[in-house]
């Protein structure tokens, strides 16, 4: 019985948390009671316990009682603690199966991708990149879908300080082009690499933002211009959007920060 008056207790305390959460300016003990259905001193003690935790607070003008800074700090805990690789690898293996294309993650630095997830899909592809190698932000498509949402001058200054070099001659090499072509890769959402970085390879990618709304890695499908057709790539396009989209929220994204 002791049991369940505990358990019981907790639910409503959940409850309660949840109900204070929806509501800006707080509700008060009339209010909870109401809503939730339970006698006012159920409600007040329920309250006085959570105050003294510190995650619920109450507001000494109103009376109305709101959420506690106690949730800003165990949130903060547990965005710290949000591995993106651990995150997103569900995502990456649905791709894989869906596709039995090659599928990266990476991540930005210094002025370069690197990628930390690769999963080879069922198809044969013969690629330069590995877990752990560097490549180029102008020329592949997950470097094309971070610049585009980083500030112009951050984008210029990685420009002028890693160059453009010509991989293939489908890179773009000039400056205004590609500026041109971040901004329609922000527009829609996602980026292409047409052999711009290897003969024979055309990627897509997306962008993946984190609990800041900063974008903080990319997704990618790669694979041989002869699988990869602009026909395809266009079917790719939702799909893409609503993985990177997904793994974004698993990092605590809002879509209304950005």
């Amino acid at each position: 019985m002791e049991r369940e008056n505990m358990v019981k207790s907790v639910s409503r305390a959940l409850d309660i948390i949840t109900l204070v959460s929806m509501r800006k300016g707080g509700l008060g003990v009339t209010d909870i009671s109401k809503q939730m259905d339970i006698n006012k001193s159920s409600v007040y003690r329920i309250l006085s316990t959570l105050v003294q935790y510190g995650y619920i607070e109450q507001d000494k003008e109103t009376g109305r009682y709101k959420l506690g800074y106690k949730f800003l700090e165990v949130s903060s805990k547990l965005l710290e603690s949000i591995d993106l690789r651990a995150e997103a690898t569900p995502y990456l293996k649905e791709l894989e199966q869906e596709t039995n294309e090659v599928i990266h993650l990476v991540v930005y630095d210094q002025g370069e991708v690197v990628y930390i997830e690769k999963l080879e899909g069922n198809e044969t592809l013969r690629m330069h990149s590995k877990v752990g190698k560097r490549a180029p932000m102008h020329c592949t498509s997950v470097g094309k879908a971070i610049l585009a949402h980083l500030p112009s001058n951050v984008v210029l200054d990685i420009l002028d300080r890693k160059g453009m070099p010509m991989h293939t001659d489908k890179t773009i090499t000039n400056k205004a082009d590609f500026m041109q072509e971040l901004i329609q890769v922000k527009q829609q959402g996602y980026a292409l690499d047409l052999e711009e970085n290897e003969y024979g390879i055309r990627c897509i990618a997306v962008p993946v933002f984190d609990h800041l709304g900063k974008v903080s890695a990319a997704v990618s499908i790669s694979g041989p211009t002869i699988r990869m057709t602009n026909e395809r790539l266009k079917k790719l396009q939702t799909r893409m959007l609503h993985i990177g989209n997904q793994i974004s929220v698993r990092l605590g994204f809002k879509s209304g920060i950005s």
